[in-house]
C-alpha cells in the first residue's frame, strides 16, 4: 500500500479554526488526521502540504517508521502537521486490518472513560452565571468540569480581580456540591508567587487539580508551585519532547500530566509520554481543546493505558453543526464515553458539511483579552 496524496480542510469553528487531513492510498483506503494549532490555522495547513515530499509513496501502515522519516526530515522538529499524518496512518492501519485503533494499541483496559466538561461557561464573568451554568452541566450527567475563573489576568492580579475569581470558584463548588469534581484552569497565566497565593486559597474548594498555573514550559517554576500548595498541579500540554515529561515528573511533585496528542507526536507520542508518566506513578489526562475528532483519538489512547485519570471534552458545548461535519465520534453519556469499535479511529469527515463553514478571520479566542470566556466573537 502506498500514500498517493493528501487533502486539507479548514473549518471555521467560532473559537478557533480546525484543520483536518485526509490521506489517500492506492488501495482506496483513506485516513483522517487533525493539525489544529491552538490560536493559528493556516500554518498548520501549510505544514501538511510541505510534508508531502516525505510521505508520498510511503506505506502508511508503518506509522512510527514514517514518523521518524518526517522527524529527521524536519530537522528533529515536531509539528501539528506531522502529528496529523501519524494519526491518519494509524487510522489506515486499523482499517486495513478491520480493527479499531484501541485494538492495535494492546486492547482496552476499561469499559468506559470518565469525562470532564469544558467550554460550558459561555457568558459573563459573574458568580451567579457560573453557578447556574455549572448546575446545568451536572444535570447533564457529568461528574466533573473544568473552568478558568481568572479573566484576562497575566502574571499578577489586583485584589478585586482575585476576589472575583475566588467568588466564581466558590459559587461553582456550592452549585455542584462536594460529590462532584471541579478542575481549575490557569492557562499559563501566573508568576510563581501569584500562583502559590492563588493555589493556597483554592485549597478550601478541593479541586481535582490546578492546571498550568505558570508557564507550562517552565518546569522548575511548575514544580515549585506544586510543592508549595495543597492542590495537585497538572501540566504538559505544551511539551513536544519526552524529556520534558521526564523532567516534570522526576521530582514526584507533579503527578498529573497532560500530553497534547497534536503536539507531542500523535498516537505513538502520547502513548510514550504516558509510559514516562507511569514510570513516576503519575496519571495521564490527555489535553484536548481541538475538534471532536481528537476526542475520538484520545478515547482510543486513554482506553489502553493503565494510568488514565480523566478525559477532557468540549463536544457538548460546541456549535451544533460540529456534529454534522464528522460522523462516528463517541458521545458522552452520564459523564462517560467509550471509544469506537469501528475500524481505525472510526470517524469520517463530511466534506460537503465542512465546506459550509470556511476559514474564519476572527475565529480565534484570545485568552488574555477581557471577555474571552464569553466565546462570542466581536
Amino acid at each position: 500500500m502506498r500514500i498517493t496524496g493528501l487533502q486539507t480542510f479548514v473549518v471555521g469553528n467560532p473559537w478557533k479554526n480546525w484543520v483536518f487531513l485526509k490521506l489517500h492510498t492506492d488501495e482506496g483506503l483513506t485516513g483522517v488526521g487533525e493539525a489544529t494549532r491552538g490560536m493559528s490555522a493556516k500554518p498548520g495547513e501549510a505544514e501538511l502540504h510541505e510534508l508531502e515530499r516525505f510521505i508520498i509513496g510511503e506505506d502508511p501502515r508503518y506509522p512510527e517508521r514514517l514518523w521518524n522519516k518526517m522527524y529527521k526530515g524536519m530537522y528533529l522538529g515536531v509539528t501539528a502537521g506531522m502529528c496529523a499524518v501519524e494519526i491518519a496512518c494509524w487510522d489506515i492501519l486499523g482499517k486495513s486490518l478491520n480493527v479499531p485503533l484501541w485494538h492495535l494499541l494492546g486492547g482496552r483496559q476499561r469499559p468506559r472513560l470518565r469525562v470532564y466538561a469544558n467550554g460550558w461557561y459561555q457568558g459573563p464573568r459573574d458568580p451567579v452565571f457560573f453557578a447556574e451554568a455549572a448546575a446545568k452541566v451536572k444535570e447533564m450527567g457529568y461528574t466533573a468540569l473544568k473552568f478558568d475563573p481568572f479573566g484576562a489576568a497575566y502574571r499578577f492580579m489586583d485584589l478585586a480581580e482575585e476576589k472575583l475569581s475566588l467568588s466564581i470558584v466558590r459559587a461553582v463548588r456550592q452549585a455542584v456540591g462536594d460529590d462532584f469534581d471541579i478542575l481549575i484552569e490557569g492557562h499559563d497565566r501566573f508568576s510563581v508567587s501569584t500562583a502559590i497565593r492563588i493555589g493556597k486559597q483554592l485549597e478550601e474548594f478541593h479541586p481535582m487539580w490546578f492546571e498550568t498555573p505558570v508557564m507550562s514550559t517552565d518546569i522548575v517554576a511548575t514544580v515549585e508551585v506544586a510543592r508549595s500548595i495543597g492542590v495537585p498541579v497538572a501540566s504538559g500540554e505544551r511539551f513536544d519532547r519526552l524529556s520534558q515529561f521526564l523532567e516534570l515528573v522526576s521530582d514526584r511533585a507533579v503527578s498529573i500530566v497532560q500530553p497534547e496528542t497534536l503536539h507531542v507526536g500523535g498516537v505513538s507520542g502520547a502513548r510514550k509520554a504516558a509510559v514516562v508518566a507511569e514510570s513516576a506513578e503519575a496519571f495521564v489526562a490527555l489535553h484536548q481543546a481541538q475538534s471532536p475528532f481528537n476526542t475520538a483519538v484520545n478515547a482510543h489512547i486513554h482506553s489502553t493505558i493503565p494510568n488514565f485519570l480523566i478525559q477532557e471534552c468540549f463536544d457538548d458545548f460546541l456549535v451544533p453543526w460540529s456534529r454534522d461535519i464528522m460522523h462516528g465520534v463517541p458521545r458522552v453519556k452520564d459523564g462517560y464515553l467509550e471509544p469506537s469499535d469501528q475500524p481505525g479511529i472510526g470517524v469520517d469527515l463530511d466534506e460537503a458539511e465542512m465546506a459550509k463553514h470556511p476559514y474564519g478571520e476572527d475565529a480565534f479566542m484570545r485568552l488574555f483579552d477581557s471577555g474571552w470566556e464569553t466565546r462570542i466573537r466581536s
